[in-house]
């Protein structure tokens, strides 16, 4: 496992994308020089996000708008008749290459079907900056020193031993071995043991498959040889050189959608980059991951030899994170916003089968404050996290109206539940601190040599909020 190394830049205060007021927008935020891939799962499992290098959590309890971080189970998804409609569209589209017109689409009454455009979907904003720069670091040094500071720290094979003992809190990993072979998906095996108890059947099979429900593989692996367009999806890692060759095209479609749907052209060719190339991840490959690994990734749709959308995606040890999407305005008939989450959640039901930890899409976040972003919640099933527990709830018409009522909710009704990964001042010692270029050490170290312990309130401030597993697994930067 690589080390994480972090600095933290303490409380925050902006401007908010969603209700668009200045200054009420309060978050703590920290810039993530190198992030191991489990370290980031257990951060967006507490609330955590990032855009770039930087990573903000919000205050929900003062923030104007409440944040919940959301996520759908992608093995128990269920389509609606909205999403039907959507991926008959583009299948007609892909089929002869007709448009079906604006009227008709916008006649279907629902939120989620409308043609794209003024009644798109809204993309999370770009969270403000904070004004201070991060210290500039050797990181590949900085880890060296982490790696020597906890082998010292602990004997031999000590690490491995802990780890099998305490599994990541995010990893919806057990403690036993995971096989990696295909699994059958759970409708399949449903219809397996249907067709034993009920023996040989009279039902001719034309009947039988006219009364099966089209599920989102389905509708996705319909022929299309001779289609008039032909749509392929293309997975890229963000340093990789197929990245590279296709960023005039990505750039060019990403200002073309900012303009377009949001009014707010990018600055340079660079400011996108640093938004949505740019992370502090780098491509993990173990042995029970994925094929194409962990780490950050776009996943273009070139319509033909054309880019129309792309989804910037993290896969992680539990999870496909969503960072963002934009398309080509041109085809926002085919509503492609809510398209790509079909695809990404299709994503994430086929790296299941061979990966089954990693079952969840998670769709950063849930502001029911903000009407425009509550079509997150209409994905089956969702579950929003707890601010207090860090524990997922279901999200219910329940939720919804006590979310009516007050827009901060604890969400978990049991009174008595604590963050089992509560970080607690004694465990202040295990931290560890990156003091300069050639020093690192824990924080009971640094206050015995320097007799100082000024740097203690916002350490404890840092580790209660990532948690007592990363506070004690990433480096803390504690340059001047």
């Amino acid at each position: 496992m690589s080390v994480s190394i972090v600095q933290y830049f303490g409380s925050q205060l902006g401007k908010c994308g969603y209700c668009t007021g200045t200054n009420c927008s309060k978050s703590n935020g920290m810039h993530a020089y190198r992030l191991d891939c489990q370290d980031y799962q257990d951060l967006i499992d507490r609330g955590w996000r990032r855009c770039g290098n930087y990573c903000y959590k919000l205050k929900n309890k003062e923030t104007c708008c409440p944040c919940y971080t959301i996520k759908c189970d992608a093995l128990e998804f269920k389509l609606t008749k909205s999403n039907k409609r959507i991926l008959r569209r583009m299948n007609r589209f892909l089929r002869d290459g007709k448009r079906d017109p604006v009227e008709q689409a916008a006649r279907a009454g629902n939120d989620d079907d409308v043609t794209e455009g003024a009644n798109a979907p809204a993309s999370e904003p770009q969270p403000q900056m904070p004004d201070k720069s991060p210290a500039v670091i050797n990181v590949e040094q900085a880890m060296s020193l982490a790696q020597a500071q906890k082998s010292k720290a602990k004997p031999a094979g000590a690490a491995q031993v802990l780890l099998a003992q305490s599994p990541s809190l995010g990893s919806n990993k057990s403690a036993t071995a995971i096989s990696n072979k295909p699994r059958k998906k759970a409708k399949q095996m449903r219809l397996e043991r249907r067709q034993a108890k009920l023996g040989d059947t009279k039902e001719p099979p034309s009947q039988k498959a006219a009364t099966q429900e089209k599920s989102l593989t389905d509708f996705l692996s319909e022929p299309g040889e001779s289609n008039k367009h032909q749509l392929k999806l293309s997975l890229v890692h963000v340093y990789g050189e197929e990245f590279k060759r296709t960023l005039p095209d990505s750039y060019a479609l990403y200002r073309k959608y900012q303009i377009s749907i949001h009014n707010d052209p990018p600055k340079d060719r660079s400011a996108y980059q640093d938004h949505l190339q740019v992370s502090p991840m780098k491509n993990e490959k173990p042995d029970d991951g994925p094929e194409m690994g962990y780490g950050s990734f776009h996943q273009q749709y070139w319509l033909d030899d054309k880019l129309i959308a792309v989804g910037v995606i993290d896969i992680l040890p539990g999870s496909v994170s969503s960072v963002y999407f934009f398309y080509d305005p041109d085809y926002s008939f085919l509503s492609l916003g809510t398209y790509g989450s079909l695809r990404e959640i299709d994503f994430v039901q086929t790296i299941a089968a061979t990966t089954p930890a990693l079952k969840y899409y998670y769709m950063g976040f849930y502001i029911h404050s903000c009407p425009k972003m509550r079509y997150k919640g209409k994905l089956s099933a969702s579950y929003l996290l707890c601010p207090e527990t860090y524990v997922w709830i279901l999200l219910t018409d329940v939720i919804r109206s006590k979310l009516d009522a007050n827009k901060y909710q604890r969400l978990n009704d049991d009174a008595a539940a604590r963050d089992v990964n509560e970080f607690l001042v004694e465990h202040l010692d295990e931290v560890m601190l990156l003091l300069d270029a050639k020093t690192c050490m824990k924080y009971k170290n640094y206050v015995q040599i320097t007799g100082t312990d000024s740097d203690r309130v916002e350490i404890i401030e840092y580790s209660e909020l990532v948690g007592k597993v990363c506070a004690h697994r990433m480096l803390y930067v504690n340059m001047a």
